[in-house]
């Protein structure tokens, strides 16, 4: 076996712990080391032989990484992590506040650039394979229309969103398609739809105590980007009931384009996912980028990239030579 893949993880919640799992599934990486913001030794570590490390220690470890994946939330975290990290170390995050994608991307680019790294930014499920849909159906049918439906599950960072929220002591958002605006996709007449008649979410919050109700509300279903758009329910609940009924993160979503490739002749593509795991199947996602990652900044790809810019074949351990005798 050629030299192992060195993996760093920034972050361990859910997305941390899947990268953990994710790494063990691929005989070409090894995990490195794992950085959180927790006291080390309260973190237990899927491998008791798997370094864990205070995040600040982390600018003095750039010989220990070959990528360092990482798993902080959009809101918050990725944008004050993302070009820090880029400087030092090559990476690959799953940035998702699709609407800031590009000053996000130039934020990380410039440091990135500088330091001879490459960083990967936006990969996951959505962004990432679902944005490839996109493109891909776009240049076969460009007489035709694309349709983007997300759920019926919880969503990692507008749960993490409803989190940040001040009086908030606990919550989980779901993303749940509307049926008729569905069915009306998948018959190829191509409706106008707005985001509203597209999608509905639903929250379940546990308060702190003395926080108003009314005034988290009303911060969860107006905040931009995540509710404002959206016909939003917020049900409160207690600790134990979130605990207890919403514990599950299941997830998925499809990408539908449809359109003509002649005046008789309607096409439809449909790219699918159901997830058992939201955060599992993310960091699968994230590890494969992050193989692709290692060897685009061997051939000198420097600065920020997307899942746009990544060839398939770079996400396989698999030789080219395999490939092509295998599945093409």
């Amino acid at each position: 076996m050629t030299e192992q893949i060195r993996i760093g993880i920034a972050g361990h919640g859910n997305l941390g712990r899947g990268v953990e799992a994710a790494v063990a599934r691929n005989p070409d990486m090894r995990l490195a080391g794992i950085y959180t913001r927790r006291p080390p030794e309260s973190l237990v570590p899927r491998d008791p032989a798997t370094p864990v490390h205070a995040m600040d220690g982390l600018a003095t470890h750039g010989d220990r990484i070959d990528v360092l994946i990482l798993c902080g939330g959009s809101k918050e975290d990725l944008p004050r992590q993302g070009p820090e990290l880029a400087a030092l170390f090559n990476t690959v995050d799953s940035f998702d506040t699709h609407a800031r994608i590009p000053e996000y991307f130039a934020a990380v680019d410039a440091p990135a650039r500088a330091a001879r790294r490459t960083a990967l930014v936006s990969a996951g499920w959505d962004p990432g394979l679902f944005s490839i849909n996109r493109v891909i159906g776009e240049a076969l049918l460009p007489d035709g229309a694309t349709y983007t439906f997300w759920g019926d599950g919880l969503s990692q960072g507008h749960s993490d969103a409803v989190r940040k929220v001040p009086g908030v002591a606990g919550a989980v958002q779901y993303t749940r398609p509307v049926k008729e605006a569905v069915d009306r996709v998948r018959s190829g007449t191509r409706p106008t739809l707005s985001t509203r008649e597209k999608h509905r979410r639903e929250c379940f919050v546990v308060l702190e105590d003395g926080a108003d109700p009314d005034q988290v509300r009303h911060a969860i279903v107006t905040m931009p980007h995540y509710f404002d758009a959206y016909d939003t329910t917020v049900k409160f609940v207690t600790a134990e009931e979130l605990a207890r009924d919403h514990h599950a993160m299941v997830h998925g979503g499809f990408v539908i384009r449809s359109g003509n490739t002649s005046d008789d002749n309607t096409q439809v593509i449909e790219y699918g996912l159901r997830l058992d795991s939201n955060p599992e199947f993310t960091s699968s996602v994230l590890v494969a980028y992050a193989r692709a990652v290692h060897r685009l900044n061997a051939a000198g790809r420097y600065g920020a990239i997307t899942v746009f810019d990544v060839a398939p074949g770079l996400l396989s351990p698999k030789s080219a030579a395999e490939l092509r005798a295998e599945q093409l």
